[in-house]
């Protein structure tokens, strides 16, 4: 073995040590339904290392080239004689796809939200998941890279599952085992790409902030969204918490909840509000004064949520030229960030239409296509991503409302000592 193939092997020897030591420390999480969690020092490095091994282009062929190996020995009884069978070239797991997939790389994006390079680089990442199971009693003998294009094709187009057995050739049921497969893989292995970030992570997250806006300690923007949901006796829907960065990278989703709650009904019952109000999360012992108040590190979002410490709302009615207003301005541009966010989820077929009368299978859908949502914006792949906004939509979202409800002294102190440092 020479010593390019063999450098190979290691690094992804290496990035596959670091996905089972993920494994076996998860986060731990009373919230069943959420995909975010407190980061504890030992996972801090192993998702900063994992993330570092699996952001490369080198490291993505040394995993197609390696886990390849596998897939030709589990499946070696059942191959075909007259098929080579040559996974280790780029490329040869889409042309196994056949008449599947298309060749022009506007409609490779619109089947599978994502370009080619980035479906080889998933597909090498999660063979070993997606192989190591099949139906009860129905082995499917179908590749990782079928089982992948079944799944994300589902997810980005929302096809209904007759369309899906006639493009791929395969049963209505494998089909559905497939989708099912890619969720449950995602959202059980892959939930550190959306965990909520690290001490070190959040400083850098607020500095950007403070850079786009002038507002010191922001961690993030939250808000809620909601999918639609066929239910057998009519229509319903999910609602979504989520909160993102800047860069629109989500930092915290819980799914699952009742669609006819509130925005702040939701916050309350969510462990992440727990975990802020324990001081498990925003608990920087960092302290930045502003005009000799204290500023925590906190939250924004919409008129729809309360005043607090942690969370701070836009002010109501506020003079034109008055640093009230200068403050509600940078808070109307640091949304942008979470309604593009929620803009590119809904660019996920599955969720821009009625996803299905499954409830469990509904909250795994949101929570795939987040995962998803950020592993693209870790490859730099934008396939998914929504990056114009309605204005009609921003001043909607951006409007505040009564500040009758629960509205703390010292938050509106932090907030009124924010505004004078707002961007013009």
């Amino acid at each position: 073995m020479n010593s390019r193939a063999l450098a190979a092997l290691l690094s992804s020897l290496i990035s596959q040590l670091l996905i089972l030591l993920l494994l076996l420390f998860p986060p731990s999480n009373a919230n069943t339904n959420s995909f975010s969690s407190p980061r504890h020092s030992f996972q801090e490095s192993l998702f900063l290392l994992l993330r570092h091994f699996l952001s490369t282009s080198d490291i993505a062929a040394a995993s197609l080239s390696f886990l390849s190996l596998s897939r030709k020995r589990k499946r070696a009884h059942s191959q075909d004689p007259d098929d080579p069978g040559d996974d280790s070239e780029p490329g040869s797991r889409l042309g196994r796809l056949g008449s599947v997939v298309p060749r022009n790389p506007d409609s490779f994006k619109q089947f599978f939200r994502m370009n080619a390079s980035t479906f080889e680089w998933l597909c090498g990442l999660l063979e070993p998941l997606l192989d190591c199971r099949d139906p009860a009693g129905s082995p499917l003998n179908l590749p990782a890279e079928s089982r992948l294009g079944i799944g994300l094709f589902r997810l980005a187009t929302g096809a209904d599952y007759t369309e899906i057995s006639s493009r791929f050739g395969v049963s209505e049921g494998d089909s559905r085992f497939c989708v099912k497969q890619l969720c449950r893989v995602l959202c059980t292995n892959y939930r550190f790409w959306v965990g909520f970030p690290s001490q070190t992570e959040l400083d850098s997250v607020s500095t950007r902030f403070e850079t786009l806006t002038g507002l010191p300690n922001c961690c993030g923007i939250i808000s809620c969204t909601r999918f639609h949901v066929e239910r057998t006796n009519g229509a319903d829907s999910i609602a979504a918490q989520i909160v993102v960065d800047s860069s629109s990278r989500i930092l915290s989703v819980i799914a699952g909840f009742r669609g006819n709650k509130t925005d702040l009904q939701i916050l309350k019952s969510s462990s992440l509000c727990k975990d802020i109000e324990k001081g498990v999360l925003l608990n920087s012992q960092k302290h930045i004064a502003v005009n000799e108040i204290v500023v925590p590190q906190y939250l924004v979002g919409n008129g729809d949520y309360s005043l607090l410490p942690w969370l701070l709302v836009p002010f109501v009615d506020a003079d034109r030229g008055s640093v009230e207003e200068n403050f509600n301005n940078a808070h109307r541009l640091m949304r942008v960030s979470s309604l593009k966010a929620m803009a590119s989820l809904r660019n996920w077929g599955v969720l821009s239409r009625f996803i299905g009368t499954e409830y469990k299978f509904a909250v795994a859908c949101i929570g795939a296509c987040s995962i998803l949502h950020n592993m693209l914006i870790m490859r730099e792949d934008y396939s998914a991503f929504c990056d114009e906004l309605d204005d009609k939509v921003l001043d909607n979202q951006s409007r505040a409302s009564l500040e009758g409800n629960l509205i703390e002294d010292k938050a509106f102190v932090i907030r009124k000592a924010l505004a004078t440092r707002a961007k013009i």
